[in-house]
């Protein structure tokens, strides 16, 4: 049988598991697969960021959308919530553990693994078309309502910053306000910018992954 009549006999439930690769593959195979993507995410969380003056950049919304796509859904969160949660014993910079940051980029990967192999669309522009989706719908679902309503919740009983109280003085003119602080945090901390860079790397990788054989993603 050959991998697209794999994928398509396969019922709902294992879908939501695996990717169209992974119900290809042997449970060994299957096992491999999630080892070394669980590694990679916590090698990016534990020594892959660079601080750029308030900018951070990093590769994690990137290995993680990556994960969910080549590992299917669930398999692909629980991978990435491994990876950051390792990644943050070995190397915690010296804050505090702060789980909406592990929720937020295990959730990049189950859309991406859902939307990747959920959503059927014909033609040579439906990869291109599905990975668009999956980075307009991660990014509000991730980026804003998961992580930064976090770290809003977090600063607000901490203190907000006096920085932010300025950036928000000038712009708004009042209090800090919840959009007043997703604006501080993905323009003035340059978190947007963070985002299309993971973005744009994911545009360039998978249509070249699903093109190379024997890997195959299988993303129609």
């Amino acid at each position: 049988m050959s991998q697209s009549e794999v994928c398509v006999s396969a019922p709902l439930w294992k879908r939501v598991l695996f990717s169209d690769l992974m119900l290809s593959k042997s449970k060994a195979q299957k096992v491999a697969y999630i080892g070394v993507l669980a590694a990679l995410n916590i090698i990016a969380n534990t020594f892959l960021e660079i601080k750029f003056f308030d900018t951070q950049f990093s590769l994690t919304i990137f290995l993680a959308l990556l994960t969910g796509i080549l590992i299917g859904p669930l398999f692909g969160f629980a991978a990435v919530f491994l990876g950051d949660f390792v990644g943050y014993v070995c190397n915690s910079w010296g804050y505090m553990y702060m789980p909406w940051v592990g929720l937020s980029s295990a959730t990049f990967a189950f859309l991406a693994g859902l939307i990747c192999g959920g959503v059927r669309i014909g033609g040579k522009g439906g990869i291109y078309f599905k990975l668009a989706l999956v980075c307009v719908v991660s990014f509000f679902v991730c980026t804003v309502a998961i992580n930064s309503t976090g770290f809003y919740f977090y600063n607000k009983a901490a203190g907000f910053s006096t920085a932010l109280i300025d950036y928000v003085t000038a712009n708004f003119g009042g209090k800090v306000s919840y959009f007043a602080y997703v604006c501080y945090r993905l323009f003035f901390n340059g978190q947007i910018f963070n985002s299309l860079f993971n973005y744009a790397l994911i545009f360039i990788a998978v249509p070249v992954l699903n093109a190379v054989r024997p890997l195959r993603l299988n993303i129609r």
